[in-house]
């Protein structure tokens, strides 16, 4: 008798949803698109990410605790008499605030920053990159295969010290992606 109790009770909570874990699509970035185009003055990346901030890190940038992502891409040529060649190790940061007293997000990279009036609007500008300048012209040899690999997280390392212990034991300050990877020949 007390084993049915107990497979009723666990059924009932089931049921009402509150022995569910609620998982946030949002704690995992998505790349919808990677390329590697070359131009006439170099080879450049372009990149779409899809990602939506959960309500823990809406919560800590709306408190005014600017938020730190990167974009990484590795470039290697696969040697059959040694380790493969790394042509190229580039890294993109983003710095998003929010400032109360404008009611504006900013978005930061290099020198470039840009105001939105909305969150959306800012993470759009981050979910496209275009034009990442990652190599000269004539950096890759003709007719060799390489293999590129392009990911973005957010950066709990910029976090204050108080913050990145917090992001150690929790998974609401995890968002990242897997490694897309793809081959290019030029």
């Amino acid at each position: 008798m007390g084993r049915r109790l107990f497979l009723a009770l666990c059924a009932a909570l089931m049921i009402a949803g509150l022995g569910i874990r609620p998982v946030y699509a949002s704690d995992r970035i998505e790349i919808t698109q990677a390329a590697l185009e070359s131009r006439d003055d170099g080879w450049y990346v372009n990149a779409d990410f899809e990602f939506s901030l959960n309500p823990r890190l809406e919560e800590a940038l709306s408190h005014g605790l600017p938020l730190y992502f990167k974009a990484e891409f590795d470039l290697t040529r696969s040697r059959w008499y040694w380790l493969d060649e790394k042509t190229v190790k580039a890294e993109l940061n983003w710095r998003l605030s929010y400032h109360a007293l404008t009611r504006q997000y900013r978005v930061s990279t290099g020198s470039l920053q840009l105001g939105f009036a909305s969150l959306n609007e800012a993470l759009g500008m981050m979910m496209r990159t275009r034009n990442w300048r990652i190599l000269d012209k004539g950096a890759l040899k003709p007719g060799e295969t390489y293999q590129a690999a392009i990911r973005m997280q957010f950066d709990t390392s910029q976090l204050p010290k108080p913050f990145q212990i917090s992001a150690i034991t929790s998974r609401e300050w995890t968002l990242e992606s897997d490694w897309r990877r793809f081959s290019v020949t030029p």
